[in-house]
């Protein structure tokens, strides 16, 4: 007889999945724990915000995740690669072909236009190609509202069209996660606003799952989850609103 199969629930696939995760740091006269056997899962497509006081240590865990640090202890595995068990250059190809970053600060190179800044993480592959670049990353520009202010340096570009300038540069490589620190802790209310909104929108469109650590609560809020970092620990608030 004929087995008939029947739908099942596909279980939603955890892009980033930590268990036990634990940082200390060895200070001359004791060893300072900054979180202790942390576990989290987030999953793919999701926006999810971490906050917590000045020191708590949001931003040392943005870094674990994104693979840019190391744990003292504890398992991580992102996008499929079990990060813990990776020298620094296995993690710099995780990053390259995964991930993209904005930060607080810009980071835009000075001396590049926006569009050179853009480019940047495409040099890095393999298969760079200049004319196939330069209209990925003029599409990008174009997205987020600068193709006109593409051949400017950022010295003439206000804060947040640096910040434009940064998220294009994140997505320009089509990564699976972008982690974002701070994103409109330099900008004005009404700019911030407009960045949150573009973030929003590009992490819907394009499927990019987005981490972002912020100060901000009502930022926070408009993410589909939102961990606080108390003494070391994550605790998972309801948000009012999913953006």
């Amino acid at each position: 007889m004929t087995q008939l199969t029947t739908d099942v629930d596909i279980m939603p696939q955890a892009i980033i999945s930590a268990q036990q995760l634990t940082q200390k740091i060895q200070l001359p006269q004791k060893q300072l724990s900054i979180f202790e056997q942390l576990d989290l899962e987030i999953f793919a497509g999701e926006q999810v915000a971490i906050t917590g006081r000045s020191g708590s240590g949001k931003s040392t865990l943005l870094g674990i995740l994104a693979t840019l640090d190391q744990a003292s202890s504890g398992q991580l595995r992102v996008c499929g690669q079990d990060i813990h068990l990776l020298n620094e250059e296995q993690r710099a190809q995780v990053r390259l072909a995964h991930i993209g970053f904005v930060f607080q600060s810009f980071q835009l190179l000075p001396h590049l236009t926006a569009l050179e800044n853009v480019m940047l993480p495409l040099r890095l592959q393999a298969n760079f190609q200049v004319k196939a670049a330069e209209e990925k990353a003029l599409k990008l520009l174009a997205k987020v509202g600068l193709e006109r202010q593409a051949h400017q340096a950022p010295k003439v570009l206000s804060g947040g069209e640096q910040q434009r300038v940064a998220i294009a540069r994140a997505l320009v490589s089509e990564p699976d996660l972008i982690f974002a620190d701070e994103p409109t802790g330099n900008l004005d209310s009404a700019t911030a606003q407009e960045i949150e909104q573009l973030l929003f929108q590009l992490n819907r469109e394009m499927g990019t799952t987005l981490v972002l650590v912020t100060h901000d609560a009502d930022l926070a809020r408009k993410c589909q989850r939102h961990f606080e970092l108390v003494n070391g620990q994550l605790i998972e608030h309801r948000t009012g609103d999913a953006a």
